[in-house]
């Protein structure tokens, strides 16, 4: 006894030719079908090519579209075929033209000789069913589809809403309990003659033309009314991505297909030349014999899924950036911004990029130009220092920042004089570490010597733009890790909140700081607010300055830790 395989071919008859002579060279019989819609040349070439071959039939062509029935008729006919012509094969195995055998037609004679009753095709229940893509689970059978679902899209679509809309519903031939699988399957001589001299035959088809994707659940049902014994599984890889469609499989993963241990494979890329000279050649012996198991590759499949639908944290692919939100974390790694930092103490950048050992930038959406650290004018990724390059997108200016310096933590400035735009996108981001010390750009007004008229009216636009970023800082939909300080509250004490930050940027240092960096001079910093109120200017995010009194820290030295019960 022997296996006989059934080949549905529509596109690259080359390969599909090399196929079928390999299993017909090695006494399995072969029945193509070509789909109708290829033309005569191509047909006659393939015919002629294997002319030579007396175990290679050709079936009746029909023309055989996604979802139609025609896929369904190609295979009953090819099927027959090969039933009638070779009485020695037991079992039948549906197979594509663009299929491959991964593993030495021997151990698949092997393997069935060892189960001569079992059929092997994947059909579950539509209740079971989780892998339809965008399409219908039991309302395929019980609904009619005349129209093409690729050529006729509105069509199917309306018809399927108005069946909908009258509350339309066929009735399911008697005995009949719809399954669904791959449509790729190895069957029994018994079973599969059972099914196609069924004596309701006729009533059974007529019900099935109008199913959606028929050559998933004819042989799938059916088969529950015939077999004896049924593996609803299939002997064939094939691995489908989200969208339903299959995955094709080329040269690189030729590793990937041997861990596999199936039989059969599909889609093979038709130019794959290593995969085809590879799995086609006799020189096998190394391959070991296991139990067919695509699970074992499935993780990778996972992962590949992942990778495609998600993408990588920060990184911003074409198929899905105009779509908001759907990428895969806003940015690649964790940064800190800094508010107030650099106007409190002198040289904060050079005193943190020593403490923390990470990359301290100045202001980076300052107005005139974008402070890169050291002075850089372009930086990792041809970033430039442009002002007008960075404003038409400040979103992605940031993002691709922190993309191209993946591994080393980003720290910049932050301030209510920069651009604004990014407020939301910052508070969004989970990866950012927003530390604020508010007020503190009236200490750069307070060491300005301009005229009096001119700091109050900047002092009102600056808080006013300050007071928004930190509303949007606290709205509940932020997901940024933030820190606020009101200025008159971090002088008194500095060292706690600045070893609190170190501590976040560098957790292995587990460096405890020692002294502080230099501090503005902030004398006569308390008059210089009540100098605002009298201009009727209200100051309110600077904490509790009383006047005479100048702000100075209590002490240099981190405090104790305390609990509050």
């Amino acid at each position: 006894m022997t296996v006989g395989f059934v080949m549905l071919c529509h596109t690259a008859l080359s390969r599909a030719a090399q196929v079928a002579r390999h299993w017909a060279e090695r006494n399995c019989p072969v029945v193509i079908h070509v789909d109708r819609r290829v033309s005569s040349s191509e047909f006659n070439e393939l015919r002629t090519e294997l002319a030579d071959l007396g175990n290679v039939k050709f079936s009746a062509r029909h023309a055989c579209e996604w979802g139609t029935w025609g896929i369904v008729a190609a295979s009953q006919d090819a099927s027959s075929l090969m039933l009638r012509e070779f009485p020695s094969v037991r079992h039948v195995y549906l197979a594509s033209g663009s299929c491959l055998p991964l593993r030495p037609v021997e151990d698949l004679v092997a393997y069935l000789d060892e189960r001569p009753k079992t059929d092997f095709i994947e059909s579950v229940t539509t209740e079971d069913v989780g892998w339809t893509v965008g399409g219908l689970d039991f309302e395929r059978f019980t609904l009619r589809f005349p129209f093409s679902w690729r050529k006729q899209r509105e069509l199917f679509d309306f018809y399927v809403w108005l069946q909908r809309k009258v509350g339309f519903r066929r009735r399911i031939p008697l005995g009949l309990v719809p399954h669904l699988g791959s449509q790729w399957w190895c069957l029994t001589r018994k079973t599969l003659s059972s099914i196609l001299e069924h004596p309701e035959r006729e009533k059974i088809d007529a019900y099935f033309r109008k199913v959606w994707i028929p050559d998933e659940s004819y042989f799938q049902t059916l088969v529950r009314q015939h077999s004896l014994n049924v593996e609803s599984r299939s002997l064939t890889l094939s691995k489908f991505d989200f969208q339903g469609k299959p995955h094709i499989f080329y040269d690189d993963h030729l590793q990937l297909l041997r861990k596999s241990d199936c039989f059969v494979a599909r889609k093979i890329w038709p130019e794959a030349d290593k995969l085809y000279s590879v799995f086609l050649s006799d020189d096998r012996s190394r391959q070991a014999s296991a139990e067919p198991n695509p699970g074992k590759i499935d993780r990778l499949f996972s992962k590949a899924v992942e990778r495609r639908t998600k993408g990588r944290p920060g990184l911003y692919m074409q198929s899905r950036f105009p779509n908001e939100n759907w990428e895969n974390g806003r940015t690649a790694g964790p940064y800190s911004v800094f508010c107030g930092f650099s106007d409190v103490f002198e040289n904060f950048e050079v005193w943190l990029s020593k403490a923390s050992g990470s990359r301290v930038h100045g202001h980076l959406f300052a107005k005139e130009r974008v402070e890169f650290a050291g002075g850089e004018t372009t930086f990792n990724g041809a970033l430039s220092d442009s002002a007008a390059i960075r404003d038409y997108d400040p979103k992605n200016f940031l993002t691709n920042l922190i993309w191209n310096t993946r591994g080393e933590r980003q720290c910049f400035q932050f301030g209510p004089a920069d651009t604004q735009d990014l407020n939301w996108f910052l508070a969004l981001d989970a990866n950012a570490h927003v530390s604020v010390i508010s007020g503190a750009w009236a200490v750069s007004l307070f060491q300005s010597n301009l005229n009096f008229g001119d700091i109050r009216r900047e002092a009102a636009r600056l808080q006013k733009a300050e007071m928004e970023f930190l509303n949007v800082l606290r709205s509940g939909y932020a997901k940024a890790r933030v820190r606020v300080w009101t200025l008159a509250e971090f002088v008194e004490n500095p060292m706690e909140p600045l070893q609190t930050i170190i501590d976040e940027i560098g957790p292995r240092h587990g460096r405890r700081l020692t002294e502080a960096p230099r501090m503005a001079d902030l004398s006569g910093f308390g008059q210089f607010l009540q100098n605002l109120r009298n201009q009727g200017m209200q100051p309110i995010l600077m904490g509790d300055f009383p006047v005479g009194d100048d702000p100075s820290p209590k002490t240099t030295r981190r405090g104790r830790p305390y609990l509050v019960k």
